[in-house]
């Protein structure tokens, strides 16, 4: 069965993304998104990290990073970052703000506080569809390797998922098997549009 995914992270920039470039390449209707106040990145030490609004271009970032400090932002792995995510889309959207982006069967977070948000978020939203929603988290830290393994492991979870005729009726055996095979935990909850 066809499924449409979201993937999402705090600033729709390193986790959200590289699920996102992944499924993309391999032909999932997949879009991303943030569920911050705010875009961040980091800046030259912890407590000077760079602040945008969700909007902004990612070409833009990189621009702007380039020139502060091309060499700090190269090593860190900032300025390779952002330019894969302005091959996948412009900028990074918030996910409080998608709603005219339609409905997705499923919706993928990177840590638990985002799952919370997504989820409370869903609750709080007008339920005209009663169209079923699949919230999973599968908890990643926020770095460029963890990211890439937990892509990997996303576009798994999404060919199990796109494997069956009706997820609803094969999720908690999906989980339990993945759980296993992989020794990650994942949280799940449905919710409705």
């Amino acid at each position: 069965m066809k499924l449409r995914f979201a993937m999402v992270c705090s600033s729709n920039q390193n986790r959200s993304m590289e699920a996102h470039s992944l499924l993309k390449r391999e032909g999932f209707d997949v879009c991303s998104y943030g569920t911050g106040a705010h875009v961040k990145l980091p800046g030259p030490s912890l407590r000077e990290p760079n602040v945008y609004e969700f909007g902004t271009p990612y070409k833009q970032m990189h621009d702007e990073l380039r020139r502060q400090d091309a060499e700090l932002y190269k090593r860190n792995g900032i300025l390779p970052m952002l330019k894969r995510n302005y091959s996948v889309k412009t900028a990074p959207q918030r996910w409080q703000d998608n709603a005219a982006d339609g409905y997705f069967d499923v919706a993928f977070t990177f840590e638990e506080k985002v799952f919370d948000t997504v989820i409370e978020d869903l609750n709080n939203r007008k339920h005209s569809l009663l169209k079923s929603v699949l919230i999973i988290n599968l908890e990643v830290k926020d770095n460029h390797e963890e990211a890439a393994i937990g892509a990997k492991l996303a576009f798994d979870l999404c060919q199990e998922l796109e494997a069956v005729d009706v997820w609803e009726d094969s999720i908690d055996d999906i989980v339990i098997a993945f759980e296993q095979q992989h020794n990650r935990k994942l949280l799940y909850s449905v919710s409705f549009y």
